[in-house]
């Protein structure tokens, strides 16, 4: 199937906050390793005994101390924030040729990989699929549902049709997968306040069967969804196009075109 390729964006044209925190991002070089410890969000503009952290732990850890050290340019300590974090799936697959064989691209000489891609309907900008967890609710749950919401228009289905949705996304997210990361994200909503934390899963469907069910279809906060070529020409919303870089690192995937020779294992 073919694929659909974002038109290239610069940062200096989107009106946004992470625009100001742009030069904090945590840039992986040409050939980085994934690192369990890598955030989207420098330690930057945090006092110098600052420590960034990805997971939960006592109140006097280093994520209590994120939550309530001052936002990067900001003397404003921030108030404690509630146990509310977002979750994000990247359901990706490989391009195939329409005849069961992979894609491969002229210059790296490694198969591409795509991803679904939401246009939000707050911002215009294109995004991956992804929602706030619910209270009570497992952030496995939540990945399933905001992809079938957004993606799958799964609130505007009939009683019959959700049903028989609800199976497809079940298989579709009982595949093989992995935590791609998980803690504090540069995103426009934060505040001195509060910033965003969240939970980003890679789904990948290596035959492409259980996707062949189920056309997607904008709903709720998207206006638009879409297979989307990974390549670093793509701009997403936040942090987003980081984390799909770590995806197609980690698969061994396409993502640029100027390529050291050391990168191709």
């Amino acid at each position: 199937m073919d694929g659909w390729t974002l038109p290239g964006k610069g940062f200096e044209d989107r009106v946004s906050l992470s625009v100001a925190l742009a030069s904090m991002a945590v840039k992986p070089s040409s050939c980085p390793d994934i690192s369990v410890g890598w955030s989207p969000f420098s330690s930057r503009g945090f006092p110098p005994d600052f420590t960034m952290s990805v997971s939960d732990g006592p109140a006097d850890t280093p994520h209590k101390k994120a939550r309530t050290s001052p936002y990067p340019g900001s003397t404003v300590e921030r108030t404690a924030v509630p146990d509310e974090k977002a979750a994000d799936p990247i359901l990706t697959r490989w391009k195939n040729d329409g005849k069961g064989n992979k894609v491969i691209h002229p210059v790296s000489g490694r198969n591409i990989l795509q991803f679904v891609a939401i246009k939000r309907k707050d911002c215009g900008e294109w995004a991956i699929p992804g929602g706030m967890v619910d209270p009570g609710e497992k952030i496995s749950s939540t990945l399933k549902r905001e992809f079938g919401e957004e993606a799958m228009n799964s609130l505007q289905k009939s009683r019959t049709e959700a049903q028989e949705l609800e199976k497809q996304l079940h298989k579709l997210f009982s595949q093989e997968h992995f935590v791609v990361y998980k803690g504090y994200v540069d995103d426009p909503r934060n505040t001195d306040d509060a910033w965003m934390e969240t939970e980003v899963v890679n789904y990948h469907e290596e035959t492409g069967e259980v996707m062949a069910h189920l056309p997607l279809e904008a709903g709720d906060d998207a206006k638009k969804v879409r297979w989307v070529d990974i390549n670093d020409k793509i701009k997403l919303y936040a942090s987003h196009s980081q984390f799909i870089q770590l995806v197609a690192e980690k698969r061994g995937a396409h993502w640029r075109e100027d390529v050291s020779p050391d990168c191709h294992g």
